[in-house]
Protein backbone atom coordinates (compact mmCIF):
# COMPACT_ATOMS: atom_id res chain seq x y z
CA UNK A 1 0.00 0.00 0.00
CA UNK A 2 2.70 2.57 0.92
CA UNK A 3 4.97 1.36 -1.77
CA UNK A 4 2.31 1.80 -4.38
CA UNK A 5 1.76 5.52 -2.78
CA UNK A 6 5.20 6.33 -3.62
CA UNK A 7 5.41 5.14 -7.03
CA UNK A 8 2.21 6.90 -7.45
CA UNK A 9 3.82 10.10 -5.93
CA UNK A 10 7.01 10.35 -7.36
CA UNK A 11 5.59 9.30 -11.23
CA UNK A 12 3.12 12.26 -11.11
CA UNK A 13 5.98 14.19 -10.13
CA UNK A 14 7.85 12.75 -13.24
CA UNK A 15 4.51 13.23 -15.27
CA UNK A 16 4.43 17.25 -13.46
CA UNK A 17 7.46 18.00 -14.90
CA UNK A 18 7.03 16.36 -18.79
CA UNK A 19 3.72 18.19 -18.88
CA UNK A 20 5.15 21.43 -17.76
CA UNK A 21 7.77 20.96 -20.83
CA UNK A 22 4.63 20.99 -23.10
CA UNK A 23 5.56 16.84 -24.33
CA UNK A 24 2.03 15.97 -23.79
CA UNK A 25 0.91 19.51 -26.10
CA UNK A 26 1.12 17.29 -29.86
CA UNK A 27 -0.86 14.24 -28.45
CA UNK A 28 -4.18 13.73 -30.17
CA UNK A 29 -6.86 12.71 -27.77
CA UNK A 30 -8.82 10.81 -29.85
CA UNK A 31 -6.01 8.25 -29.99
CA UNK A 32 -6.63 7.88 -26.22
CA UNK A 33 -9.22 5.89 -24.01
CA UNK A 34 -11.53 8.14 -22.75
CA UNK A 35 -10.06 7.71 -19.28
CA UNK A 36 -7.25 9.08 -20.11
CA UNK A 37 -8.63 12.48 -21.84
CA UNK A 38 -9.10 14.51 -18.92
CA UNK A 39 -5.81 14.22 -17.88
CA UNK A 40 -4.54 15.17 -21.07
CA UNK A 41 -6.50 17.66 -21.18
CA UNK A 42 -4.88 18.93 -17.53
CA UNK A 43 -1.47 18.27 -18.81
CA UNK A 44 -1.76 20.42 -21.97
CA UNK A 45 -3.85 23.46 -19.56
CA UNK A 46 -0.53 23.78 -17.57
CA UNK A 47 2.16 23.20 -19.88
CA UNK A 48 3.90 26.29 -20.32
CA UNK A 49 5.24 28.11 -24.20
CA UNK A 50 7.54 25.38 -25.22
CA UNK A 51 9.95 25.88 -27.85
CA UNK A 52 10.76 22.86 -30.33
CA UNK A 53 8.94 20.09 -31.27
CA UNK A 54 7.67 17.48 -28.98
CA UNK A 55 11.15 15.49 -29.17
CA UNK A 56 13.26 18.44 -27.58
CA UNK A 57 10.79 18.91 -25.19
CA UNK A 58 10.69 15.13 -23.67
CA UNK A 59 15.12 15.55 -23.39
CA UNK A 60 14.61 19.06 -21.69
CA UNK A 61 11.81 16.95 -19.46
CA UNK A 62 14.25 13.78 -18.89
CA UNK A 63 17.38 15.78 -17.84
CA UNK A 64 15.35 18.30 -15.41
CA UNK A 65 14.40 14.68 -13.64
CA UNK A 66 17.91 13.15 -13.27
CA UNK A 67 20.28 10.37 -13.92
CA UNK A 68 18.04 7.29 -13.87
CA UNK A 69 15.29 9.28 -16.67
CA UNK A 70 18.31 10.85 -18.79
CA UNK A 71 19.25 6.66 -18.71
CA UNK A 72 15.85 6.10 -19.91
CA UNK A 73 15.84 8.88 -22.75
CA UNK A 74 19.25 7.68 -23.99
CA UNK A 75 17.35 4.30 -24.03
CA UNK A 76 14.23 5.41 -25.90
CA UNK A 77 16.22 6.92 -28.35
CA UNK A 78 17.01 3.30 -29.07
CA UNK A 79 12.98 2.56 -29.68
CA UNK A 80 11.74 4.92 -32.17
CA UNK A 81 8.95 1.87 -32.69
CA UNK A 82 7.78 3.35 -28.78
CA UNK A 83 8.60 7.01 -28.90
CA UNK A 84 8.32 7.82 -32.77
CA UNK A 85 11.57 8.22 -35.50
CA UNK A 86 11.87 12.28 -34.56
CA UNK A 87 11.87 11.84 -31.01
CA UNK A 88 14.05 9.42 -30.70
CA UNK A 89 16.50 11.40 -32.56
CA UNK A 90 16.37 14.33 -30.73
CA UNK A 91 16.71 11.80 -27.67
CA UNK A 92 19.87 10.86 -29.20
CA UNK A 93 21.08 14.17 -28.19
CA UNK A 94 20.13 13.72 -24.61
CA UNK A 95 24.04 14.33 -23.13
CA UNK A 96 24.89 11.70 -20.05
CA UNK A 97 26.48 14.78 -18.66
CA UNK A 98 26.46 15.66 -14.45
CA UNK A 99 27.90 17.72 -12.53
CA UNK A 100 31.65 16.30 -11.45
CA UNK A 101 31.55 14.83 -7.99
CA UNK A 102 34.81 15.87 -5.39
CA UNK A 103 37.77 14.31 -6.47
CA UNK A 104 38.30 13.32 -2.80
CA UNK A 105 35.47 11.08 -3.20
CA UNK A 106 36.37 9.26 -6.09
CA UNK A 107 39.55 8.68 -3.90
CA UNK A 108 37.92 6.94 -1.42
CA UNK A 109 36.13 4.78 -4.02
CA UNK A 110 38.75 3.84 -5.15
CA UNK A 111 40.76 2.98 -1.58
CA UNK A 112 38.50 1.40 -0.48
CA UNK A 113 37.91 -0.74 -3.79
CA UNK A 114 41.54 -1.76 -3.40
CA UNK A 115 42.07 -1.74 -0.11
CA UNK A 116 45.47 0.81 -0.69
CA UNK A 117 46.15 4.52 -0.67
CA UNK A 118 45.85 6.05 -4.01
CA UNK A 119 49.51 7.19 -3.55
CA UNK A 120 50.23 3.72 -3.81
CA UNK A 121 48.20 2.79 -7.30
CA UNK A 122 48.52 5.43 -9.37
CA UNK A 123 51.55 7.40 -9.62
CA UNK A 124 49.10 10.47 -10.64
CA UNK A 125 45.79 11.14 -10.76
CA UNK A 126 43.80 13.70 -11.97
CA UNK A 127 40.60 15.65 -11.32
CA UNK A 128 37.85 14.57 -13.04
CA UNK A 129 38.09 14.87 -17.10
CA UNK A 130 34.55 14.25 -18.04
CA UNK A 131 31.23 13.14 -15.57
CA UNK A 132 28.34 11.27 -16.67
CA UNK A 133 25.06 10.00 -14.25
CA UNK A 134 26.86 6.53 -12.93
CA UNK A 135 30.23 7.35 -13.08
CA UNK A 136 33.07 9.92 -14.14
CA UNK A 137 36.41 9.59 -15.62
CA UNK A 138 40.01 10.63 -14.17
CA UNK A 139 43.60 10.66 -16.24
CA UNK A 140 46.32 9.17 -13.99
CA UNK A 141 49.36 7.54 -14.56
CA UNK A 142 51.02 4.11 -13.68
CA UNK A 143 54.27 3.73 -13.00
CA UNK A 144 55.61 0.10 -12.04
CA UNK A 145 57.68 -2.64 -13.26
CA UNK A 146 55.67 -2.68 -16.40
CA UNK A 147 56.87 1.06 -17.35
CA UNK A 148 55.25 4.37 -17.04
CA UNK A 149 51.80 4.41 -18.54
CA UNK A 150 48.81 6.96 -18.38
CA UNK A 151 45.47 5.23 -18.11
CA UNK A 152 42.07 6.15 -17.95
CA UNK A 153 40.38 5.81 -14.41
CA UNK A 154 36.66 5.57 -14.27
CA UNK A 155 34.37 5.70 -11.04
CA UNK A 156 31.37 4.55 -9.79
CA UNK A 157 29.28 7.95 -8.63
CA UNK A 158 28.50 7.36 -5.01
CA UNK A 159 25.21 6.30 -3.77
CA UNK A 160 23.86 5.82 -7.17
CA UNK A 161 22.66 2.38 -6.86
CA UNK A 162 20.25 3.28 -4.52
CA UNK A 163 18.75 6.14 -6.89
CA UNK A 164 18.04 3.64 -9.56
CA UNK A 165 16.64 1.13 -8.07
CA UNK A 166 13.98 3.11 -6.45
CA UNK A 167 13.04 5.20 -9.87
CA UNK A 168 13.42 1.69 -11.90
CA UNK A 169 10.72 0.46 -9.27
CA UNK A 170 8.25 3.47 -10.54
CA UNK A 171 9.12 2.89 -13.98
CA UNK A 172 8.17 -1.07 -13.21
CA UNK A 173 4.98 0.24 -11.48
CA UNK A 174 4.51 2.11 -14.61
CA UNK A 175 4.71 -0.64 -17.52
CA UNK A 176 2.87 -2.98 -15.45
CA UNK A 177 0.08 -0.44 -15.37
CA UNK A 178 0.14 0.09 -18.60
CA UNK A 179 -0.09 -3.44 -19.99
CA UNK A 180 -2.39 -3.92 -18.40
CA UNK A 181 -4.97 -1.52 -19.90
CA UNK A 182 -3.50 -0.73 -23.27
CA UNK A 183 -3.40 -3.47 -25.90
CA UNK A 184 -0.64 -1.20 -27.81
CA UNK A 185 1.40 -1.15 -24.63
CA UNK A 186 1.40 -5.04 -24.13
CA UNK A 187 2.40 -5.18 -28.21
CA UNK A 188 5.52 -2.92 -27.35
CA UNK A 189 6.14 -5.11 -24.65
CA UNK A 190 6.67 -1.93 -22.23
CA UNK A 191 7.49 -3.96 -18.58
CA UNK A 192 10.16 -6.06 -21.34
CA UNK A 193 11.46 -2.15 -22.14
CA UNK A 194 12.33 -1.13 -18.57
CA UNK A 195 13.46 -5.21 -18.05
CA UNK A 196 15.89 -4.30 -20.51
CA UNK A 197 17.20 -0.71 -19.51
CA UNK A 198 17.31 -1.97 -15.55
CA UNK A 199 19.80 -5.02 -16.77
CA UNK A 200 21.66 -2.77 -18.64
CA UNK A 201 21.83 0.05 -15.97
CA UNK A 202 22.69 -3.31 -13.66
CA UNK A 203 25.77 -4.23 -16.08
CA UNK A 204 26.83 -0.35 -16.68
CA UNK A 205 27.14 -0.27 -12.70
CA UNK A 206 29.70 -3.24 -12.36
CA UNK A 207 32.51 -2.29 -14.33
CA UNK A 208 34.18 -5.56 -13.83
CA UNK A 209 31.44 -6.40 -16.23
CA UNK A 210 32.49 -3.49 -18.54
CA UNK A 211 35.57 -4.57 -18.56
CA UNK A 212 34.80 -8.19 -19.60
CA UNK A 213 32.90 -6.72 -22.18
CA UNK A 214 36.07 -4.65 -23.44
CA UNK A 215 38.33 -7.49 -23.14
CA UNK A 216 35.81 -9.65 -25.25
CA UNK A 217 35.42 -6.97 -27.94
CA UNK A 218 39.41 -6.19 -27.75
CA UNK A 219 39.89 -10.30 -28.57
CA UNK A 220 37.17 -10.45 -31.37
CA UNK A 221 38.78 -7.17 -33.06
CA UNK A 222 42.97 -8.09 -32.55
CA UNK A 223 43.16 -8.80 -36.46
CA UNK A 224 41.42 -6.01 -37.35
CA UNK A 225 43.91 -3.50 -39.20
CA UNK A 226 41.31 -0.53 -39.08
CA UNK A 227 39.64 -1.11 -35.41
CA UNK A 228 41.09 -1.61 -32.15
CA UNK A 229 39.92 -1.32 -28.50
CA UNK A 230 41.89 0.14 -25.25
CA UNK A 231 43.57 -2.85 -23.30
CA UNK A 232 41.71 -3.35 -19.70
CA UNK A 233 44.19 -3.19 -16.87
CA UNK A 234 42.84 -6.06 -14.44
CA UNK A 235 44.70 -5.36 -11.72
CA UNK A 236 43.56 -2.20 -11.19
CA UNK A 237 39.62 -3.07 -11.82
CA UNK A 238 36.66 -3.61 -9.39
CA UNK A 239 33.02 -3.65 -8.69
CA UNK A 240 33.45 0.12 -8.21
CA UNK A 241 36.28 1.01 -10.74
CA UNK A 242 37.57 0.60 -13.81
CA UNK A 243 41.25 1.08 -15.52
CA UNK A 244 41.94 1.28 -19.20
CA UNK A 245 44.28 2.27 -21.60
CA UNK A 246 44.49 6.16 -21.95
CA UNK A 247 43.51 7.19 -25.70
CA UNK A 248 45.48 9.48 -27.22
CA UNK A 249 43.39 10.57 -30.60
CA UNK A 250 41.15 13.03 -32.26
CA UNK A 251 37.41 12.38 -31.53
CA UNK A 252 35.03 11.96 -34.61
CA UNK A 253 32.66 14.71 -32.91
CA UNK A 254 35.60 17.47 -33.72
CA UNK A 255 35.59 17.68 -37.65
CA UNK A 256 38.03 20.70 -37.80
CA UNK A 257 40.48 18.87 -35.60
CA UNK A 258 40.37 15.89 -38.13
CA UNK A 259 40.76 18.12 -40.83
CA UNK A 260 43.75 19.86 -39.38
CA UNK A 261 44.82 16.40 -38.75
CA UNK A 262 44.58 15.65 -42.16
CA UNK A 263 42.38 12.15 -41.84
CA UNK A 264 41.21 10.78 -44.82
CA UNK A 265 37.00 11.77 -43.87
CA UNK A 266 35.61 9.01 -46.63
CA UNK A 267 38.08 6.07 -45.50
CA UNK A 268 37.03 6.78 -42.03
CA UNK A 269 33.33 6.69 -42.93
CA UNK A 270 33.81 3.50 -44.62
CA UNK A 271 35.83 1.82 -42.00
CA UNK A 272 32.75 3.12 -39.14
CA UNK A 273 30.23 1.08 -41.33
CA UNK A 274 32.00 -1.69 -42.59
CA UNK A 275 33.64 -2.08 -38.81
CA UNK A 276 30.00 -2.03 -37.31
CA UNK A 277 28.66 -4.21 -39.61
CA UNK A 278 31.55 -7.08 -39.24
CA UNK A 279 31.08 -7.22 -35.26
CA UNK A 280 27.53 -7.61 -35.90
CA UNK A 281 27.35 -10.88 -38.04
CA UNK A 282 31.05 -12.09 -38.22
CA UNK A 283 31.15 -12.09 -33.98
CA UNK A 284 27.43 -11.26 -33.02
CA UNK A 285 28.84 -9.32 -30.35
CA UNK A 286 28.66 -4.68 -31.38
CA UNK A 287 29.13 -1.80 -29.47
CA UNK A 288 25.53 -0.29 -29.48
CA UNK A 289 26.82 3.04 -28.28
CA UNK A 290 29.03 4.07 -31.23
CA UNK A 291 28.13 8.26 -31.21
CA UNK A 292 31.36 10.46 -32.09
CA UNK A 293 31.81 10.72 -28.59
CA UNK A 294 33.01 7.46 -28.23
CA UNK A 295 35.14 6.99 -31.31
CA UNK A 296 38.80 8.37 -31.84
CA UNK A 297 41.05 7.61 -34.63
CA UNK A 298 44.45 7.48 -33.45
CA UNK A 299 48.03 8.63 -34.82
CA UNK A 300 47.85 5.37 -37.17
CA UNK A 301 44.81 6.26 -38.65
CA UNK A 302 42.99 3.51 -36.50
CA UNK A 303 39.36 3.60 -35.39
CA UNK A 304 39.35 3.21 -31.51
CA UNK A 305 36.52 2.75 -29.66
CA UNK A 306 35.52 3.44 -26.05
CA UNK A 307 32.83 3.01 -23.17
CA UNK A 308 31.34 -0.10 -23.60
CA UNK A 309 28.40 -0.07 -21.09
CA UNK A 310 25.86 -0.56 -24.15
CA UNK A 311 26.99 -3.44 -25.93
CA UNK A 312 24.78 -5.46 -28.33
CA UNK A 313 24.56 -9.36 -29.13
CA UNK A 314 23.18 -11.19 -31.76
CA UNK A 315 22.56 -15.39 -31.89
CA UNK A 316 23.24 -17.31 -35.08
CA UNK A 317 19.70 -16.54 -36.02
CA UNK A 318 20.01 -13.02 -35.48
CA UNK A 319 23.10 -12.79 -37.26
CA UNK A 320 21.30 -14.61 -40.23
CA UNK A 321 18.32 -12.38 -40.33
CA UNK A 322 20.18 -9.41 -40.42
CA UNK A 323 22.37 -10.45 -43.34
CA UNK A 324 19.81 -11.56 -45.34
CA UNK A 325 17.78 -8.60 -44.89
CA UNK A 326 20.41 -5.83 -45.43
CA UNK A 327 21.42 -8.15 -48.42
CA UNK A 328 18.11 -8.60 -50.05
CA UNK A 329 17.52 -4.91 -49.85
CA UNK A 330 20.62 -4.56 -51.42
CA UNK A 331 20.17 -6.86 -54.35
CA UNK A 332 16.55 -5.59 -54.45
CA UNK A 333 15.49 -9.36 -53.67
CA UNK A 334 12.06 -8.31 -51.63
CA UNK A 335 10.26 -11.73 -51.60
CA UNK A 336 13.70 -13.36 -49.72
CA UNK A 337 13.47 -10.70 -47.31
CA UNK A 338 10.06 -11.40 -46.20
CA UNK A 339 10.72 -14.85 -46.24
CA UNK A 340 13.15 -14.54 -43.63
CA UNK A 341 10.85 -12.46 -41.67
CA UNK A 342 8.82 -15.84 -41.63
CA UNK A 343 11.70 -18.21 -41.09
CA UNK A 344 12.75 -16.10 -38.22
CA UNK A 345 9.12 -16.50 -36.43
CA UNK A 346 9.00 -12.82 -36.44
CA UNK A 347 5.59 -12.24 -38.39
CA UNK A 348 2.56 -14.26 -37.42
CA UNK A 349 2.18 -17.52 -39.80
CA UNK A 350 -1.51 -16.23 -40.40
CA UNK A 351 -0.26 -13.29 -42.54
CA UNK A 352 0.62 -13.93 -45.94
CA UNK A 353 4.64 -13.70 -47.60
CA UNK A 354 3.03 -12.21 -50.57
CA UNK A 355 1.51 -8.79 -48.83
CA UNK A 356 4.62 -8.49 -46.42
CA UNK A 357 6.81 -8.78 -49.93
CA UNK A 358 4.61 -6.23 -51.70
CA UNK A 359 5.34 -3.96 -48.38
CA UNK A 360 8.66 -4.36 -48.30
CA UNK A 361 9.28 -3.46 -51.95
CA UNK A 362 7.57 -0.38 -51.19
CA UNK A 363 9.98 0.28 -48.83
CA UNK A 364 13.30 -0.83 -50.92
CA UNK A 365 12.52 0.79 -54.55
CA UNK A 366 12.69 4.79 -53.48
CA UNK A 367 15.55 3.69 -51.82
CA UNK A 368 17.74 2.22 -55.32
CA UNK A 369 15.44 5.42 -56.93
CA UNK A 370 17.77 8.22 -55.30
CA UNK A 371 21.21 8.52 -55.20
CA UNK A 372 23.64 6.84 -52.38
CA UNK A 373 23.48 10.32 -50.70
CA UNK A 374 20.58 10.93 -50.34
CA UNK A 375 19.14 7.31 -48.76
CA UNK A 376 17.79 8.17 -45.31
CA UNK A 377 18.38 5.09 -42.75
CA UNK A 378 15.97 6.79 -40.50
CA UNK A 379 13.16 7.15 -43.47
CA UNK A 380 13.55 3.51 -43.92
CA UNK A 381 13.58 2.92 -40.32
CA UNK A 382 10.56 4.81 -40.41
CA UNK A 383 8.41 2.80 -42.77
CA UNK A 384 9.52 -0.82 -41.39
CA UNK A 385 8.07 0.31 -37.80
CA UNK A 386 4.83 1.04 -39.65
CA UNK A 387 4.97 -2.63 -41.74
CA UNK A 388 5.42 -4.11 -37.95
CA UNK A 389 2.33 -2.65 -36.71
CA UNK A 390 0.71 -3.74 -39.81
CA UNK A 391 1.40 -7.40 -39.53
CA UNK A 392 0.98 -7.76 -36.10
CA UNK A 393 5.06 -8.41 -36.00
CA UNK A 394 5.62 -8.66 -32.17
CA UNK A 395 8.54 -5.96 -31.12
CA UNK A 396 11.83 -7.76 -30.69
CA UNK A 397 14.23 -5.96 -28.68
CA UNK A 398 17.50 -7.38 -29.66
CA UNK A 399 16.85 -6.27 -33.48
CA UNK A 400 15.63 -2.90 -32.46
CA UNK A 401 18.74 -1.77 -30.78
CA UNK A 402 20.84 -3.03 -33.33
CA UNK A 403 18.71 -1.11 -36.38
CA UNK A 404 18.94 1.72 -33.83
CA UNK A 405 22.56 1.47 -33.51
CA UNK A 406 22.67 1.15 -37.68
CA UNK A 407 21.17 4.75 -37.45
CA UNK A 408 23.27 6.20 -35.18
CA UNK A 409 26.97 4.18 -37.03
CA UNK A 410 24.99 5.76 -40.57
CA UNK A 411 24.92 9.31 -39.01
CA UNK A 412 28.71 9.29 -38.15
CA UNK A 413 29.89 7.97 -41.04
CA UNK A 414 27.43 10.50 -42.96
CA UNK A 415 29.09 13.49 -41.00
CA UNK A 416 32.58 12.10 -42.51
CA UNK A 417 31.42 11.74 -45.44
CA UNK A 418 27.99 13.06 -46.65
CA UNK A 419 28.26 11.29 -50.27
CA UNK A 420 28.84 8.00 -48.84
CA UNK A 421 27.09 5.26 -50.52
CA UNK A 422 25.37 3.11 -47.85
CA UNK A 423 25.07 0.03 -49.62
CA UNK A 424 27.63 -0.26 -51.94
CA UNK A 425 29.76 0.32 -48.46
CA UNK A 426 28.07 -2.69 -46.72
CA UNK A 427 27.87 -5.11 -49.65
CA UNK A 428 31.85 -6.38 -49.01
CA UNK A 429 30.92 -7.53 -45.49
CA UNK A 430 27.24 -8.59 -46.13
CA UNK A 431 27.88 -10.23 -49.24
CA UNK A 432 30.99 -11.58 -48.08
CA UNK A 433 29.19 -13.33 -45.20
CA UNK A 434 26.33 -14.37 -47.63
CA UNK A 435 28.29 -16.36 -49.57
CA UNK A 436 30.46 -18.23 -46.83
CA UNK A 437 27.68 -19.03 -44.43
CA UNK A 438 25.09 -19.74 -47.01
CA UNK A 439 27.03 -21.09 -49.83
CA UNK A 440 28.32 -24.67 -50.32
CA UNK A 441 30.83 -24.14 -47.39
CA UNK A 442 28.45 -22.84 -44.90
CA UNK A 443 25.45 -25.49 -45.67
CA UNK A 444 28.54 -28.73 -45.20
CA UNK A 445 29.75 -26.43 -42.04
CA UNK A 446 26.20 -26.58 -41.12
CA UNK A 447 25.64 -30.06 -41.82
CA UNK A 448 28.80 -31.31 -39.82
CA UNK A 449 27.49 -29.26 -36.73
CA UNK A 450 24.48 -31.08 -37.39
CA UNK A 451 25.82 -34.62 -36.80
CA UNK A 452 27.93 -32.90 -34.10
CA UNK A 453 24.54 -32.37 -32.10
CA UNK A 454 23.13 -36.06 -32.94
CA UNK A 455 26.42 -37.59 -32.02
CA UNK A 456 25.93 -35.22 -28.33
CA UNK A 457 22.65 -36.32 -27.99
CA UNK A 458 22.88 -40.04 -28.77
CA UNK A 459 25.78 -39.77 -25.90
CA UNK A 460 23.04 -38.35 -23.49
CA UNK A 461 20.06 -40.79 -24.49
CA UNK A 462 21.16 -43.78 -22.38
CA UNK A 463 21.04 -41.68 -19.39
CA UNK A 464 17.82 -39.86 -20.52
CA UNK A 465 16.24 -43.18 -20.85
CA UNK A 466 17.39 -44.60 -17.11
CA UNK A 467 15.63 -40.91 -15.47
CA UNK A 468 12.49 -41.47 -17.46
CA UNK A 469 12.14 -44.90 -16.48
CA UNK A 470 13.33 -44.40 -13.23
CA UNK A 471 10.26 -41.54 -12.51
CA UNK A 472 8.04 -43.98 -14.57
CA UNK A 473 8.31 -46.66 -11.87
CA UNK A 474 7.79 -44.50 -9.25
CA UNK A 475 4.82 -43.13 -10.41
CA UNK A 476 3.54 -46.91 -11.58
CA UNK A 477 4.27 -48.19 -8.43
CA UNK A 478 2.18 -45.30 -6.30
CA UNK A 479 -1.24 -45.28 -6.02
CA UNK A 480 -4.06 -42.87 -4.26
CA UNK A 481 -6.93 -43.49 -2.03
CA UNK A 482 -9.96 -40.86 -2.44
CA UNK A 483 -8.71 -39.77 1.06
CA UNK A 484 -5.02 -39.35 -0.32
CA UNK A 485 -3.53 -42.38 1.83
CA UNK A 486 -0.82 -43.26 -0.30
CA UNK A 487 -0.56 -47.65 -1.29
CA UNK A 488 2.17 -49.61 -2.48
CA UNK A 489 1.75 -52.42 -5.01
CA UNK A 490 4.69 -54.74 -6.80
CA UNK A 491 6.42 -53.60 -9.70
CA UNK A 492 5.12 -53.71 -12.66
CA UNK A 493 7.67 -55.17 -15.45
CA UNK A 494 9.16 -52.25 -17.54
CA UNK A 495 7.78 -51.59 -20.87
CA UNK A 496 10.73 -49.11 -22.13
CA UNK A 497 11.95 -51.94 -24.43
CA UNK A 498 9.08 -51.06 -26.20
CA UNK A 499 9.00 -47.31 -26.01
CA UNK A 500 12.74 -46.26 -26.36
CA UNK A 501 13.23 -46.46 -30.15
CA UNK A 502 10.04 -44.19 -30.67
CA UNK A 503 12.12 -41.95 -27.90
CA UNK A 504 14.91 -41.94 -29.63
CA UNK A 505 12.76 -41.43 -33.58
CA UNK A 506 11.06 -38.78 -32.04
CA UNK A 507 14.03 -36.66 -30.43
CA UNK A 508 16.52 -37.20 -34.03
CA UNK A 509 13.08 -35.98 -35.71
CA UNK A 510 13.13 -32.71 -33.50
CA UNK A 511 16.75 -31.97 -33.94
CA UNK A 512 16.86 -32.20 -37.99
CA UNK A 513 13.90 -30.38 -37.24
CA UNK A 514 15.24 -27.47 -35.40
CA UNK A 515 18.34 -27.84 -37.27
Amino acid sequence: MFQAAGHIFRLTHAAWVMAREGVFSDVDPAILPPVARAPLALAKLIARRAQGNTGSRLTRAMARLGPSYVKLGQFLATRPDIVGMNSARELEQLQDRMPAFPRAEAIATIEQAFGRKIGDIYAEFSEPVAAASIAQVHKARIADSAGDREVAVKVLRPRIERRFARDLSDMFFAARIAERYSAEARRLRMISVVETLARGVRMEMDFRLEAAAASEFGENVAEDNDFRVPAVDWNLTAKEVLTLEWIDGVALSDIAALKRANVDQPRLGRVVIQSFLLHAVRDGFFHADMHQGNLFVDANGRLVAVDFGIMGRLGPKERRFLAEILYGFITRNYQRVAEVHFEAGYVPSTQRVADFAQAIRAIGEPIHSRKANEISMAKLLTLLFEITALFEMKTRTELVLLQKTMVVVEGVARTLDPHLDLWATSEPIIGAWVREKLGPVGIVQDAGRGVASLGRLAGQLPDLLDRAESIARRLSDAEFTSNGERLRREPRESNWKWVAPWVVAALLAVVLLVR
